[in-house]
């Protein structure tokens, strides 16, 4: 029976893993698609497109899959055509919530994110009623244990970046979008590893909310980024566990 009960929570381990992976493979094929759409599907002359396929061989999606994405969102094969859209909103304790969502069906997006907000003590609001707060910008995350700070910011700044936080176990490089591909290129080079290097939205400021308000937010922010075709949530609050 001990056998039985151990295969069956092994079993279930591998099913909670095979479905965040299957996620991650449907969204960074999403993005591959309309990164093509939109830009080309030469990756050099697409930025966008070149992230995106460089986020999926960091996921381990195969070759074959990531030249479909892209053979779908240039129209060279049948598949669906996502639209992508950014809803905007705010959380328990005010905090501002975007939401990318790439969907091919805008109509019934719209209504199923206004569920959620609405259910976990939110409001979704007009287009623009929160991006204000934030800043798109190039994130790229070192561990703080890999580089010396005033190495890390020489070459950073040498590549362009436009600051070096210091956080408790890394150091965030922030760059402009335009100048993102080059810094993480100039890190790679020197063999700086990087915790995460992606194009992000990164708030002016952030606001502070009780227990109980974050609570309720992290519930909120879990179900917006539990939907299969939202994309990425960004908000203007530090979020910790």
């Amino acid at each position: 029976m001990s056998g039985h009960s151990k295969w069956s929570t092994i079993k279930r381990k591998k099913e909670r893993v095979d479905a965040q992976r299957g996620k991650i493979f449907a969204r960074l094929s999403r993005e591959i698609i309309v990164a093509a759409r939109m830009g080309g599907s030469d990756p050099e002359a697409n930025f966008r497109l070149r992230l995106a396929i460089s986020k999926a061989k960091e996921a381990n999606i195969p070759l074959e899959n990531i030249q479909r994405a892209i053979q779908k969102g240039s129209g060279e094969i049948a598949g669906k055509q996502y639209e992508e859209i950014i809803y905007e909103g705010y959380g328990p304790g005010g905090a501002a919530i975007m939401c990318e969502v790439m969907t091919d069906n805008r109509n019934r997006m719209a209504g199923e994110i206004r569920f959620l907000f609405s259910r976990h003590g939110g409001s979704l609001g007009e287009t623009g009623c929160v991006s204000w707060l934030f800043d798109k910008k190039g994130l790229l995350v070192v561990p703080k244990d890999k580089v010396k700070e005033d190495e890390l910011l020489l070459l950073a700044m040498e590549a362009g970046a436009e600051d070096v936080k210091v956080a408790e176990d890394s150091f965030e490089v922030i760059s402009a979008p335009e100048d993102f591909e080059a810094v993480k290129n100039k890190l790679l080079a020197h063999n700086i590893p990087l915790i995460e290097a992606d194009i992000t939205m990164i708030p002016k400021s952030t606001v502070d909310l009780s227990e109980a308000e974050a609570d309720r937010l992290i519930r909120l922010l879990d179900a917006l980024e539990e939907h299969d075709e939202v994309q990425e949530v960004y908000v203007n609050v530090v979020v910790s566990g």
